[in-house]
């Protein structure tokens, strides 16, 4: 896996992290999604975890990420 990911895609507190990974097949793409929150002292941390009400968000994030990931699997052929 790359030291960075190859592109961040967001939602307000949600996000879809893009990560190029080599393997011995070739490169592949893989997709974190989160929910950025602070706790009661400041402190953000990120969560896998989402409420009822941002399940469409995160459902159209991912599309945005399918979307992405196709165009970069395409960029990568020769």
């Amino acid at each position: 896996m790359a030291d960075k990911p190859t592109e961040t895609l967001r939602d307000g507190s949600l996000k879809a992290t893009i990560w190029k990974n080599f393997g011995d097949n070739g490169n592949f793409y893989t997709v974190n999604l989160t929910r950025s929150y602070k706790d009661e002292a400041e402190q953000w941390h990120e969560s896998n975890s989402f409420s009822g009400s941002q399940l469409l968000r995160i459902a159209r994030l991912t599309e945005q990420a399918y979307d992405r990931v196709r165009l970069l699997r395409q960029a990568d052929s020769p």
